[in-house]
């Protein structure tokens, strides 16, 4: 039986929780998205089909997990807070055939769960402004690669993730979430739709997987070393700091001028100026000398 509560009311979900003696903690960055038609939305631009398995972040009271089950999904939900693990499992859905509830941090809990899956069809959640671009990033780190995601996040990381090459919020964080995913931002929420309203803007940002990835497997562990490098200090020039990173540790100095030689790539560029051809061109100049370096050993 699925459980019906005035998900779009404020006043239903004070009462609700000091009923229990809950209420929603700062710690973890509680925002209840009110209007139903936004969490509409957000379901419909998951394009689920029957059965499928779902993995959701964070669902609070379960306002997005009442709209997934009745799309007669397999919804597995994550949730750190114990007040609200109470009323997910004792009131809203534990007793659901679909419904499975895990206690505790996603960012401990989540990836062990992913290694005893063979197949994730989709993840969402209304991840808290905290910790939201560190799970993000470390989802997009690891090998599990679901066909869609769905995440409502901080409006300034959205655009990052979504930021288009060469342009001032192009990031770190862009290349990875875009190496394997097409990545967009269809909906923007305002504060007045949640409670209580965060002092943010929110944007939904929308996850694809690409039929290939922008970057080849063998250069991905170079690739995924260059952006982390090249991004570390936003002001320094990319020779700088390649020199002075991990990859200046790795390599002798030479080998750093023939990275920039053989790549064809400006020294003197910040890493925002780069586009993907760049970044691709030194991931593979990088991945030859690091081959040729431990050949020499």
């Amino acid at each position: 039986m699925q459980w019906e509560f005035a998900y779009d009311s404020p006043k239903a979900i004070k009462e609700l929780l000091a009923e229990k003696g809950f209420a929603p903690t700062k710690k973890f960055g509680q925002n209840f998205l009110l209007t139903e038609s936004v969490r509409t939305e957000i379901v419909r631009l998951l394009t689920l089909s029957p059965n499928q398995h779902v993995i959701e972040i964070g669902p609070g009271l379960g306002a997005l997990t009442t709209l997934l089950l009745k799309e007669k999904a397999h919804v597995t939900a994550f949730e750190i807070d114990r007040g609200f693990c109470e009323i997910l499992r004792e009131d809203a859905f534990g007793s659901h055939p679909n419904f499975t509830l895990i206690e505790g941090d996603a960012m401990r809990t989540l990836f062990s769960y992913l290694q005893s899956k063979e197949r994730v069809d989709r993840i969402c959640g209304n991840l808290p402004y905290n910790v939201g671009t560190t799970l993000v990033a470390k989802i997009l780190e690891s090998s599990y690669r679901p066909p869609v995601m769905l995440y409502t996040l901080q409006r300034e990381v959205a655009e990052r993730l979504a930021a288009e090459e060469q342009s001032s919020q192009w990031a770190s964080l862009s290349l990875l979430a875009q190496m394997d995913y097409e990545v967009s931002i269809p909906l923007t929420i305002s504060s007045g739709h949640f409670y209580p309203p965060p002092k943010v803007e929110s944007s939904v940002v929308r996850f694809v997987l690409r039929k290939e990835s922008r970057v080849p497997e063998a250069l991905k562990t170079s690739f995924l070393l260059l952006v982390r490098e090249t991004f570390g200090q936003r002001r320094k020039t990319i020779y700088n700091n390649i020199r002075r990173g991990k990859i200046g540790g790795m390599l002798p100095p030479e080998a750093i001028e023939q990275l920039f030689s053989t790549s064809g790539v400006d020294r003197q560029k910040r890493a925002e100026a780069l586009s993907w051809e760049e970044f691709l061109a030194l991931s593979s100049a990088l991945d030859m000398l690091r081959a040729s370096d431990t050949a020499g050993r």
